[in-house]
């Protein structure tokens, strides 16, 4: 196992201190003073300033924020509102909508299969999803306005399917094929299951060849439906017993919005409008749909330390308390750029380069070309309520931000990585 020289210098310390302040309640981490772990207590009070500015300035109504160093949280805020109409303050343990940071979950509960010998990357997708047996690639249109479809160049793997190389859409474009989805219903708030829709997936072009491209779309459902194929079991319940009962994760699951309402932060500025994705219109969606019908693009709620605890296993290299989840060379695996060298970064995809993609990840490549302060290796994802984590392993470090936000603010999480980075202050 690897650790860093700061983990090196420091186990002895942790270890004692950690014996005189083991969690009070199950579930969560130990806590420590930010100047134990290389951390400026006057430099996070930057942190919680900026977001009570923000705060104040109506960009977010409130949120929680959690910050551990070596395996210890090291900073742990709710600020502002969770709840603007009845203005009820935001607690730390309030119950968040997670939205496409159910997706690491997913993947990570998809390589628990993969390190049982179920499959391998490069498996073609129609071993065990016979629907992409026939699948098609779309190449245009005729002079009628027809498609033009042609076979893939190679068939869709498993490894597609991670890293959204796999040629499946979200159903929000304006292509013919997307045009399709809307027409069959393949969006994730009309869908009654998962082989449901991998069944209609099967019945659309691929919008390009395998491993050509990155596109941010429903790889994730196909990979939940993989779980429930080589499991045995319901996507819901294969989390429930594999990965948040292991790992005490108590607030997290797919039916939480129902079970614990009194801590539920409400979602915020609504648009009247439609989005442009229309799977994931909040005005029709009602996020608890998702107990019924569990996909692994979108659906579990969480709070920012049950979120804390699955990215500390991820740091630990797989293991959290004594409950090992992965292998550490698979999360290894995982958090490197998995993006074929044509691809390279996510630039194309959405605009942001020196950033790759791993297994259900982001990874950074290039810290100056990506414009913000995280290490090259630094993985994570973000959530379209404006949730994010973020896992470090060369500065042992975890940042969790939950705000239940839409439309989406993806400059608020850039400058909370920002304001996590500077309090960093190694001697």
């Amino acid at each position: 196992m690897s650790l860093s020289l700061r983990t090196l210098q420091r186990s002895a310390a942790s270890i004692l201190f950690a014996l005189a302040t083991l969690p009070a309640i199950a579930g969560e981490l130990g806590s420590t003073r930010p100047e134990r772990v290389d951390m400026s207590s006057e430099r996070l009070q930057r942190l919680d300033s900026f977001l009570e500015r923000a705060i104040a300035q109506g960009r977010i109504p409130g949120a929680v924020i959690l910050i551990a160093r070596d395996g210890e949280v090291a900073h742990y805020k709710a600020l502002g509102l969770a709840d603007r109409a009845s203005g009820r303050a935001m607690r730390q343990d309030d119950i968040f909508r997670i939205y496409s940071m159910t997706k690491p979950i997913v993947s990570v509960a998809l390589l628990m299969l993969y390190e049982e010998g179920h499959f391998q990357l490069d498996d073609p997708l129609e071993m065990y999803l016979p629907s992409f047996r026939d699948v098609q690639v779309f190449a245009g249109t005729d002079a009628a306005g027809n498609m033009i479809l042609e076979a893939p160049r190679r068939k869709p793997t498993i490894h597609d399917a991670f890293r959204h190389t796999l040629g499946v859409s979200a159903g929000s474009g304006n292509t013919p094929p997307e045009q399709l989805y809307r027409e069959k219903g393949i969006l994730v708030n009309q869908l009654s299951s998962l082989s449901q829709q991998m069944d209609l997936l099967g019945q659309v072009p691929l919008l390009y060849h395998p491993g050509e491209r990155w596109l941010y779309g429903y790889g994730h459902d196909v990979q939940a439906a993989l779980v429930e194929h080589f499991s045995g079991m319901p996507l819901d319940r294969f989390l429930q017993e594999r990965l948040f009962g292991p790992l005490r994760m108590v607030d997290t699951g797919y039916d939480k919005g129902r079970s614990a309402r009194g801590r539920i932060a409400t979602l915020h500025d609504v648009p009247d409008t439609p989005p442009a994705n229309p799977a994931v219109d909040m005005r029709t969606t009602t996020y608890d749909r998702f107990a019924d019908v569990p996909m692994g693009t979108l659906g579990l709620w969480s709070t920012a330390m049950d979120y804390a605890r699955f990215a500390q296993m991820l740091l630990n290299e797989g293991e959290l308390d004594g409950v090992r989840i992965l292998g550490e060379k698979t999360v290894e695996l995982m958090a490197q750029n998995h993006l074929p060298p044509a691809i390279g970064t996510l630039a194309e995809g959405n605009g942001t380069p020196g950033i790759g993609y791993g297994l259900g990840v982001s990874v950074v490549l290039d810290s100056a070309a990506a414009g913000n302060l995280a290490s090259p290796g630094t993985y994570g994802w973000t959530g379209a309520a404006t949730t994010r984590f973020l896992i470090d392993p060369e500065e042992d470090l975890v940042a969790i931000f939950m705000a239940q936000q839409w439309p989406y603010d993806s400059r608020l999480l850039s400058e909370f990585e920002t304001l996590v980075y500077q309090a960093l202050v190694d001697d």
